[in-house]
């Protein structure tokens, strides 16, 4: 079958205002989770429902990865443009409906059918980069979608607080209205593709099997998060379902034509390297970006700004490191600027690791960029490898797949982490305390600045040691990862060999 192809060679395509039309689309998607966050509390307090507050995002997150591979594929099958314009119509229709929410039970619906459009932006984004634009244009360019990350985590939690306090949360969802009509217009009238010879056959039972098998796991893990050992029974059958579906997928996948996720896939060195280590650095990303605010509030007593302010240095190093390694890759080759993004990662996760409070929130800020720093150099260079290493009509599918493994990183490593810290803060509370010890839930108290004030004074000390003594233990789990994650860049293939040479070979094929 002959497929859609790009034609970026052609005038046709005007490659400035495609590129502006994808940033905008990935800047949609980027700025949900902290410009929804910020708002939550208003929403929350108008909508009612708090049971609810962590599916408002969890199901947004987990109808956007499942999604991710099918979105892959479909755009290598019918073309890049109709694909992410069907998901850019999905994800403005879930905005549209999560204004008008009569109840949190309706925002958790549409934001499931905002994360359903979601899946397609990201990975088709990345991939429409990879047809437009040369080898040795592809990593500078790749350094641009890094620093919408970058804007995104500055502006999200300003304009949620503006909608809140001057306008209404449904803003919140609505103004993505506007600026997603003009990414999806810029991408359908600027972007050409030559249409496909023959009708492309859609592999709809693995599709089906891979929903599910996916679904299935990061329910588990998020209802396993949250769940005691009485009710362990939930988490347990939804992994039994998970494991039995992804099973039948890959046997389906053997079998079908043109499978949803080809195996072959995981055939080349280049791609398992890549893939594993992306889930790695999901595990590191999560392990960070959820425990080092807490660390700053809850141990140094900081103000969540302060805390805020730690963590978005991440959102600084990632796109600067990025940009650099896009400029430098064509002269150093895929090995050099990948295990250049390893060797940061490791010293941010040991200066997390080996962080003592006298640091102050600099040692914390230090450790932030330094892990962002390598995620630029070490994600940018496996998405250009990916990229560089299939032709058009596996391209889609590889940087999907790619960009599925680190959010499954992530999904794991929030559940693992989890547990990790909880059975931390369990033993150094009976320690602390003895058969009279708190709930875990007292940690909720600590970390609210009203709710501290009613704690009896001789167990902050006891309580922020606790604390910190946990999440010690995740940053040992985050070192562990960042290491595994650096061993792996070094096994990257073509250490002597530039990137012309891989690129000259998917070219002959």
């Amino acid at each position: 079958m002959v497929n859609a192809t790009t034609s970026a060679r052609t005038p046709a395509t005007r490659r400035p205002l495609v590129l502006a039309s994808v940033m905008l689309a990935m800047f949609l998607t980027a700025i949900e989770a902290t410009i929804v966050s910020t708002a939550m509390p208003g929403i929350v307090s108008d909508l009612g429902g708090f049971a609810l507050f962590g599916w408002v995002f969890s199901g947004y997150l987990i109808f956007q990865a499942v999604t991710v591979p099918i979105y892959g594929k479909l755009a290598d099958l019918f073309g890049r443009r109709p694909v992410m314009a069907a998901g850019m119509a999905l994800f403005l229709a879930g905005s549209a409906l999560c204004g008008l929410a009569w109840n949190m039970y309706a925002l958790v619906a549409f934001r499931m059918l905002q994360g359903l459009g979601a899946g397609a932006v990201q990975p088709i984004a990345m991939t429409i980069v990879g047809d437009l634009y040369s080898l040795e244009e592809r990593g500078k360019i790749q350094g641009y979608l890094s620093s919408v990350w970058a804007v995104s985590s500055v502006v999200g939690p300003a304009l949620g607080g503006f909608f809140v306090e001057y306008a209404h949360w449904s803003w919140v969802f609505w103004i993505n209205l506007p600026i997603g009509l003009l990414a999806l217009t810029g991408v359908w009238f600027f972007l050409r593709e030559r249409p496909a010879v023959s009708r492309p056959r859609i592999d709809f039972a693995g599709s089906a099997l891979l929903f599910f098998a996916v679904g299935a796991l990061m329910l588990a893990l998020s209802v396993g998060r949250d769940a005691g050992v009485s009710s362990a029974f939930v988490p347990a059958a939804l992994a039994a379902v998970s494991a039995v579906m992804f099973a039948g997928f890959i046997r389906r996948e053997r079998a079908a034509p043109e499978p949803i996720m080809p195996l072959s896939l995981w055939r080349d060195r280049l791609m398992v390297v890549a893939n594993v280590a992306s889930f790695a650095a999901g595990v590191v990303l999560i392990g960070v970006s959820a425990y080092l605010p807490t660390y700053a509030q809850g141990v140094l007593g900081r103000s969540p700004t302060v805390a805020g302010a730690a963590l978005t240095v991440m959102s600084i190093g990632w796109p600067l490191a990025a940009y650099i390694a896009g400029k430098n890759m064509p002269r150093l080759g895929f090995w050099k600027t990948a295990t250049t993004g390893g060797v940061f990662l490791v010293a941010g996760a040991l200066t997390l690791w080996l962080f003592r409070p006298q640091w102050g929130v600099v040692g914390l800020g230090a450790g932030s960029f330094l892990i962002g720093a390598g995620m630029g150099f070490a994600t940018s260079t496996f998405v250009v490898a990916i990229q560089s290493s299939v032709g058009w009509n596996m391209r889609g599918a590889a940087t999907a797949l790619h960009l599925f493994m680190r959010s499954i990183g992530t999904t794991v490593g929030a559940a693992a982490l989890g547990a990790l810290m909880n059975w931390r803060l369990d033993a150094r509370l009976h320690e602390s305390f003895g058969r009279s010890a708190p709930d875990l839930s007292v940690f909720d108290r600590l970390l609210d600045p009203a709710e501290r004030q009613t704690l009896p004074a001789e167990w902050l000390p006891l309580l922020r040691d606790a604390l910190g003594d946990g999440i010690h233990f995740v940053f040992a789990a985050v070192l562990v990862l960042a290491v595994a994650t650096a061993l792996l860049t070094v096994m990257l293939p073509g250490r002597k060999t530039g990137l012309d040479r891989r690129e000259e070979r998917v070219a002959a094929e």
